[in-house]
């Protein structure tokens, strides 16, 4: 009698190593809790359904940077069809703000949206750039470094540029601060070597609180996505738009969202995402006449 327990408890020892052998790694799901609480609009159920990854870039305090693909179907065909051209590539983009909850935000509602209308694109969704500033007591715009990471991608002459900018236009705001060198910080660099790994065809970065939509890059820009209309407010030195849209002539699509703090309303954000579809539609249909 006295034997069964010691077997019992080697046979919970081997389970215990298995179960440890196949438990998923560290941060193997987003922080839903976490997220919840803290950005607007979001429910439990609409953060876990997002089911977003780890891309294996982490940020300044070493947090898992999160995404979620969302494939186009694959189409059935008869062995004698031709295989179709590959689908086009959107890259969306979220919270590279810390302090911008809005722009979280509104991305998760848009991936749930990309499950059912997905336009036939394949999509990357990256909700929060900047989970350092954003999951702070007071989210701050910055990362970990104080580096404004929208001023830290590397344009040409950046060195040159980007700290007279700072110093001259914004009186060394130092929620602006570009940082120490172009890509010194790792969310930054994660955003760089998407785009030059994944190569999307459009890139949508989310922002907020001015109300307005702006545009770098070639083609012809979306004259509105839900309320938000066209008012382009120039290029910065170091912002994803002067580097993705200017520098590497992927379209960059940039949505200012009208509060931080407040997302539009559930049709709103519909709105939207079908407005950028019906562009995207147009564009790519533009593109393949010529």
């Amino acid at each position: 009698m006295t034997r069964y327990p010691m077997i019992r408890r080697a046979l919970q020892g081997v389970c215990m190593m298995f179960a440890g052998a196949l438990a998923p790694p560290a941060q193997a799901e987003a922080p839903c809790a976490e997220l919840v609480r803290r950005l607007p609009n979001l429910g439990t159920v609409l953060c876990e359904r997002a089911a977003l990854k780890p891309s294996g870039a982490v940020s300044v305090k070493g947090v898992a940077l999160y995404q979620r693909d969302v494939p186009a179907p694959q189409p059935l065909l008869l062995p004698d069809d031709k295989p179709p051209p590959a689908p086009r590539r959107v890259l969306v983009l979220g919270g590279i703000h810390g302090d911008e909850l809005s722009s979280s935000a509104l991305v998760f509602h848009w991936i749930a949206h990309a499950g059912d209308t997905g336009a036939g694109m394949d999509w990357r969704f990256v909700p929060a750039l900047n989970p350092d500033g954003l999951l702070l007591p007071k989210p701050t715009r910055t990362n970990a470094h104080g580096v404004d990471l929208n001023r830290n991608f590397p344009t040409p002459h950046w060195d040159r540029d980007a700290p007279v900018y700072w110093l001259k236009r914004t009186k060394k705001d130092p929620r602006r601060w570009p940082g120490p060198s172009a890509l010194s910080e790792p969310e930054a660099r994660f955003v760089t070597d998407t785009i030059e790994g994944w190569k999307p065809d459009v890139i949508v970065t989310v922002h907020a609180p001015y109300g307005v939509l702006d545009f770098d890059g070639p083609s012809v820009p979306p004259q509105r996505l839900g309320r938000l209309y066209l008012d382009r407010v120039g290029i910065f030195p170091g912002s994803l738009g002067h580097y993705g849209g200017v520098h590497k002539g992927v379209p960059v699509v940039t949505i200012e969202l009208p509060s931080a703090i407040r997302t539009p309303t559930d049709a709103e954000m519909r709105q939207m995402w079908l407005d950028l579809l019906h562009w995207l539609d147009e564009r790519l249909a533009l593109r393949e006449h010529r």
